[in-house]
């Protein structure tokens, strides 16, 4: 057993570097003409593109089998709420809770943790340690003739200074940040589009009213 772990692991490092190895040769250019401010950037919205696709379209079979019951379990709850009866709904509804649906819940929560670790977690730390490595101080000073990223002066202190895995940080929130307010201006752009075209179906819709 021992023996498989160690060659497991071997392979997961030969893998691992066979990846770094591409990326350099894929960044060496766009480090001559863009800088490895901007390179990473990229590098950061390349990734959460990519963890985005992936979160979207890996599924394990656990996944959608607890997420399937999750969902079964709580539309039971809520037409136990809907009963007419208030107090027999919420007696039902609180039985739901108990028996089924808090289980059915953390379990399917549990899964979707898992199932970000692989397609979000692993891939940002991997990111994070590659940008460590090939943006260290010593190839920063190469690549740039200086041992960091930006370096801002404080009149009466010392310059704060940015390493490359501080930009990392700061390009990763600033891309999610962007993400999300693409989403929100795209969300209100077609739903404001949707509502002009049912507003104009409506009105090219011929009443109906009484007729002589």
């Amino acid at each position: 057993m021992d023996d498989f772990l160690d060659m497991l692991w071997d392979r997961i490092m030969d893998g691992i570097g066979a990846i770094a190895a591409i990326l350099d040769a894929i960044l060496a250019p766009l480090n001559q003409h863009l800088g490895p401010a901007m390179v990473i950037l990229l590098l950061v919205a390349v990734l959460v593109a990519f963890t985005k696709l992936l979160a979207r379209v890996y599924h394990t079979q656990r996944y959608v089998e607890l997420k399937a019951n999750y969902e079964h379990w709580f539309e039971l709850r809520k037409e136990a709420m809907a009963c007419e009866d208030r107090e027999k709904g919420k007696a039902l509804a609180r039985n739901i809770d108990q028996v089924q649906l808090n289980k059915a819940y953390y379990d399917y929560f549990f899964e979707g943790f898992l199932k970000s670790i692989i397609t979000t977690i692993l891939p940002i730390l991997f990111a994070a340690a590659y940008v460590n490595r090939a943006y260290a101080p010593d190839n920063l000073m190469r690549l740039v003739g200086r041992d960091y990223i930006y370096k801002f002066s404080r009149s009466g202190s010392d310059p704060v200074v940015i390493s490359s895995f501080f930009w990392f940080v700061i390009s990763l929130f600033l891309v999610y940040l962007a993400w999300f307010a693409a989403g929100v201006i795209i969300r209100t752009f077609f739903g404001k589009k949707k509502t002009r075209r049912l507003d104009s179906e409506s009105d090219a819709r011929p009443s109906e009213g009484p007729q002589d």
